[in-house]
């Protein structure tokens, strides 16, 4: 498996867009629209793959100098549970720390909060909706 930053436009970018797409936003009955993906070009877009297929996603945006936020974490249903959304998360924390951020935060889906537990993430404040599913604010520091 290769972890690596992609460049928005490329191929890549596209699986990555339609990776979230199928596990993020179509099972909600949602999608993007162009005017949400033309503002991702600053981001920092990341994705694992094994040759030329992605595996999984996610997302950095800076918040403020100190803080990015991690966005648009997919993994592929099939492979959940297989360490990829792990290294996932531990090359976007190193990529944060290499930039200079010292907190890690983001939106986590409620059924997805285990899993940022077990990589040091604490819940901070209360539910919330968003995209139409209960959400918590999570965050690191790193």
């Amino acid at each position: 498996m290769a972890l690596k930053i992609i460049d928005h436009g490329s191929p890549e970018y596209r699986q990555m867009v339609k990776l979230r797409d199928d596990m993020l936003r179509k099972p909600l009955g949602l999608g993007f629209d162009e005017k949400e993906l033309e503002g991702e070009k600053d981001n920092m877009l990341i994705a694992a793959f094994e040759d030329e297929d992605i595996l999984g996603c996610c997302m950095l945006v800076e918040e403020n100098p100190t803080t990015v936020r991690l966005r648009q974490m997919a993994v592929l249903n099939n492979l959940q549970g297989k360490g990829i959304g792990r290294a996932l998360m531990n090359f976007a924390e190193s990529i944060a720390r290499d930039r200079g951020y010292k907190n890690l935060s983001m939106h986590a889906r409620k059924n997805a909060i285990g899993f940022y537990e077990k990589l040091g993430y604490k819940i901070k404040g209360d539910e919330f909706t968003e995209v139409t599913i209960p959400h918590y604010v999570m965050e690191k520091n790193l």
